[in-house]
């Protein structure tokens, strides 16, 4: 095993590494396939290392790849200490940290500790009686005299959130699938067991956790009833599409009760006896997100930085980013923030923000100009500096349990999840040599392979990278601050600052020209190229096309 003190000089030393970092999203069964059975693996991930690290990104998100019966994709753990066969093997793991160390890449791992899968052996020892050692692990609750479940909490993934067990002859919660049974964090003896399994990866050398569902860790000891969605309403919101009655309900019991809180101090300790470890959350919590998050990230003593659902939305407007934006600076005032306009969860923000296929490259090329200047950390998910759309797939080929369930309203997530695509004429494009890979890789998706676009000086890989060492060079995109400024149109401006340096950003996100008068108290010293955007500019106006971006230095 790896040494966890161990450094080397391509790795950023400094413990806040994680402010303003840009993260890369793995899905390792979609990434890079080496032994030909159709899935992606630790190995592939290996192999592709010097792809990702010639993005200009700091370190690595990857993806569940721990031991699972692949219920939910790796979602439902069997065992946190392992890597599942389909991935490959611990020796594996340690070989992709130290390659990616060498490369000056940190490795985040997705932590998912809110529930497990039933084939853990802590919930077959919990369900085999109400008296043995491991028998307050879940959640476990009797029935109502009428043999009706215990509350009227709903699954995320549909229908109520209690399964039967004819063995205890109780209910088990489940917030997502009923294979997904959750844990009972107010026994002290699961937190720590937990802690235990972050330790043998912290050991192992990772840098950071991605902790799922981070506000599903704890429920209402009396089990009250979820009282009905308030349009509107401070405690209430949407974390499910609309064709769920998830929505339906105001989720004060279920998730986000306060004795998170102490949990996530005590996880914080635990990485700060380690050097420069950090952690990122993922808050699904309706119209309270923002509350939740400055509470996780408040103090110093918790979460390094969370993320909301806020920019994952269909809404790529001025007026939508700069809410999000401004009312998380306004909530949270000592935290910190990742923003992402895409992730395995999501219909591809392409998809969701392009109005024409003519657009896309644009688009893309726009969209993440906006997100590499955000005050926050950024996170990118595979294939999107491909500017891949979502695949469109049959309902043979769906692999999410989610969107078979609520088939065709909603279609899963699996339109996001398909392979990436690395050679234009390659095989699957280079992606497996399997036949038919776990899920078909489209001949759209296939023209966007890396390697032609690497040779396209104008194409949207080159673009990210021409964007991310534009960010690198100017300190005040990192962890600067940020100012938005009032415009009379749906444009979005702002300056971010740091030291000696001011930059303006001038956004068009409309299909129209505008214009945008420079305030009278900024000077603009000099117009700077944000790659692939040419504005006009005379001095006191900055002419814009439709989607398009200005940038210059402020006296």
């Amino acid at each position: 095993m790896p040494d966890p003190n161990a450094s080397t000089p391509a790795v950023a030393d400094h413990k806040d590494w994680w402010r303003g970092a840009v993260i890369y999203q793995v899905y390792p069964r979609s990434f890079q396939d080496t032994t030909g059975d159709g899935y992606g693996d630790l190995p592939g991930i290996t192999k592709r290392l010097p792809y990702i690290s010639s993005l200009g990104v700091d370190g690595i998100w990857l993806s569940p790849f721990f031991t699972s019966p692949m219920a939910d994709m790796g979602y439902d753990v069997s065992d946190y200490c392992n890597v599942d066969p389909m991935f490959g093997t611990l020796e594996d793991f340690d070989t992709l940290v130290a390659e990616a160390h060498r490369l000056g890449l940190k490795i985040i791992i997705d932590q998912v500790i809110s529930h497990t899968s039933d084939q853990h052996p802590w919930f077959m020892d919990s369900r085999v009686s109400r008296t043995n050692s491991k028998a307050d692990w879940y959640v476990w609750a009797d029935p109502k005299p009428d043999g009706t479940a215990p509350n009227n909490w709903l699954s995320v993934f549909g229908g109520p959130a209690w399964e039967w067990d004819g063995v205890r002859k109780q209910y088990y919660m489940h917030n997502f699938l009923a294979s997904q049974p959750d844990l009972n964090f107010h026994n002290r003896e699961v937190q720590d067991a937990l802690l235990e399994t972050v330790r043998f990866w912290l050991d192992r050398g990772v840098d950071g956790f991605r902790l799922d569902t981070v506000n599903y860790y704890f429920h209402d000891k009396l089990l009250r009833d979820n009282p009905p969605h308030e349009p509107d309403s401070d405690d209430a919101g949407l974390d499910a599409p609309d064709v769920n009655p998830y929505g339906m309900q105001s989720h004060i019991h279920d998730k986000t009760q306060v004795e998170n809180i102490d949990f996530l101090r005590r996880f914080r300790a635990l990485l700060d006896e380690y050097e420069g470890r950090m952690t990122v959350g993922e808050v699904g919590d309706g119209a309270r997100s923002l509350k939740t998050v400055a509470a996780y990230t408040a103090d110093g003593d918790k979460l390094n930085m969370c993320y909301t659902f806020d920019l994952l939305s269909p809404d790529f407007s001025a007026s939508h980013i700069r809410g999000a934006v401004a009312g998380f600076q306004k909530a949270v005032t000592d935290g910190w923030v990742c923003w992402a306009f895409s992730n395995h969860d999501v219909v591809r923000h392409l998809s969701r923000f392009a109005e024409s296929n003519q657009e896309q490259n644009r688009v893309a090329k726009l969209a993440f100009c906006v997100l590499a200047t955000l005050r926050g950390s950024i996170c990118l998910y595979q294939g999107e500096e491909l500017a891949l759309t979502e695949a469109e797939l049959a309902f043979e080929d769906l692999r999410d349990p989610y969107g078979i369930r609520f088939w065709p309203a909603f279609k899963g997530r699996d339109g996001c999840r398909t392979p990436m695509v690395w050679e234009t004429g390659g095989r699957n494009a280079g992606f497996t040599t399997a036949e038919k890979p776990w899920l078909p890789v489209p001949y759209a998706h296939a023209m966007l392979a890396a390697d032609g676009q690497e040779r396209k000086p104008d194409s949207v890989l080159n673009h990210y990278k021409a964007v991310l060492a534009f960010r690198k060079r100017h300190a005040a995109l990192r962890d600067g601050d940020m100012v938005f400024l009032d415009t009379q149109q749906d444009v979005l401006a702002f300056t971010r600052h740091k030291g000696t340096e001011t930059l303006l950003f001038v956004f068009n996100l409309t299909r129209e020209p505008a214009e945008f008068l420079i305030p009278a108290d900024l000077k603009v010293r000099e117009a700077l190229e944000m790659p692939g955007f040419e504005p006009l500019f005379d001095g006191a106006v900055v002419k814009l096309d439709g989607l398009d971006v200005f940038c210059g230095t402020v006296a």
